[in-house]
């Protein structure tokens, strides 16, 4: 009974800590002016959600292109990301060490040296400015996490089992999707994460390679915030949470095999 008070005190603590810092966030959303030292606003309104849900805001549609991006970055990163990290984590080769350290590099090297260099490669080919070249930027710093889990799945794969599924009959696709997919769902859906919150989050990379032209939503929170419009900033900000909210839900219990939340026993 003591460790199970001591699990929900933990999970309180943690839960706490986790939601305290978005209370600002979400006074100022509604707030009409709050200055310091008052303790809360002194008067409210909900001027700044109409402007962030309406069409003249423009947070909408930088939602919708930023989901989009992330995705298209996320799937990208998969199909590329599966079959390297299977080659890292169940084979031996010459130059393996070169690979790893290559794929650390993005971590490794100083963010604006990255941005700089990318823009400079961008610019020649013709890139910058499109959504496509954000997107083919955004793997950049994505293709790592994802290849990395996957290599670290694929370390502890049983081979076998495909050899098996061949022997009975079964083509490569099948044997993917029936014997392998499964397997490795748990850690593809880690990386896919990653990924995915990787690329909801870029600015300089996103600001660099899209040119001003390409307003992903953390682009259009910023513009906000450096206009002094707090409370429209605060409301873009719990808006930009919500994917990776919704996704860490719908993941959790396929990753962990438990559900987000607190458990509770008799």
């Amino acid at each position: 009974m003591r460790a199970e008070t001591l699990r929900l005190l933990a999970g309180l603590v943690v839960a706490l800590a986790l939601v305290l810092p978005l209370v600002p966030l979400a006074i100022w959303s509604v707030a009409h002016g709050w200055r310091f030292p008052d303790l809360l606003p002194q008067a409210w309104s909900g001027k700044a959600w109409a402007l962030a849900l309406s069409q003249r805001g423009g947070v909408l549609e930088s939602f919708g292109l930023t989901l989009g991006i992330a995705l298209a970055t996320t799937a990208l990163a998969a199909l590329v990301g599966v079959p390297a990290g299977r080659a890292l984590g169940l084979y031996q080769f010459r130059g393996k060490r070169a690979v790893l350290l290559l794929l650390l590099a993005p971590a490794i090297l100083p963010g604006i040296a990255l941005v700089l260099g990318l823009h400079d490669l961008f610019l020649r080919l013709g890139l910058v400015g499109s959504a496509g070249g954000v997107i083919l930027a955004h793997l950049v710093p994505v293709l790592p996490y994802m290849t990395l889990v996957m290599a670290a799945v694929f370390t502890g794969f049983d081979t076998r089992i495909e050899a098996q599924a061949r022997s009975l009959g079964a083509g490569p696709w099948r044997t993917f999707l029936t014997v392998t997919l499964p397997v490795i769902l748990p850690g593809l859906l880690t990386g896919a994460l990653f990924a995915f919150l990787v690329s909801w989050s870029q600015y300089l990379l996103t600001l660099a390679i899209g040119g001003g032209r390409v307003q992903t939503l953390p682009l259009v929170l910023y513009s906000y915030a450096a206009a002094g419009r707090n409370d429209v900033a605060g409301a873009i900000a719990l808006i930009y949470l919500l994917p990776g909210v919704v996704i860490l839900l719908f993941t959790a219990r396929r990753i962990t095999g438990h559900s987000v939340g607190l458990e509770l026993r008799p």
